[in-house]
């Protein structure tokens, strides 16, 4: 079935638990109308004066397109910065050459519409502060914390005589 989310419809609200400089807005009338997608995910976005979208991060397993609708964005790559404008399309590949931010620097809000593949899953890196994001469950780590695959692993018999004793 066919969902058409009107233009004069938009119900954008602050993305919660952001910060100072970082205040996202998101349109909620896909939400609104009960609509869920399950690979190819999609958000209209609006970024007002002086914020940024997001950290600067790149996703291992996800693909992301902007499309700018209106007003204008500065674009941080790992190549450096770049003016884009309404009716720019913009291409993130997966993995570290995909890095991305968007920065309002103008006076008048910009939207975009934001679409991602989604396998269920995703690992998001963000090399401003070295940390992992894990999706769907929004866990957050350090990258530096990185251990031995087998690490914690030495008495795993030990284990198994308490598991086997049970």
């Amino acid at each position: 079935m066919a969902t058409i989310l009107k233009s004069g419809e938009r119900n954008f609200k602050e993305n919660p638990n952001r910060v100072d400089h970082f205040k996202l807005f998101t349109d909620m009338s896909r939400v609104d109308k009960g609509v869920e997608p399950e690979n190819l995910n999609f958000d209209v976005r609006r970024l007002d004066p002086g914020e940024f979208c997001s950290a600067y991060h790149f996703h291992r397993y996800a693909e992301e397109l902007f499309v700018m609708l209106s007003g204008s964005a500065t674009l941080r790559t790992p190549k450096g910065l770049e003016i884009v404008k309404e009716g720019d399309l913009i291409f993130f590949e997966k993995g570290e050459t995909g890095a991305h931010q968007l920065y309002n620097h103008t006076i008048e809000p910009c939207t975009y519409l934001d679409i991602r593949t989604f396998i269920g899953y995703d690992v998001c890196e963000y090399p401003d502060s070295n940390k992992i994001y894990l999706a769907p469950s929004a866990e957050i780590f350090r990258k530096d914390s990185t251990v031995e695959y087998f690490a914690g692993e030495k008495d795993i018999l030990d284990v198994w005589k308490e598991l086997k004793s049970k």
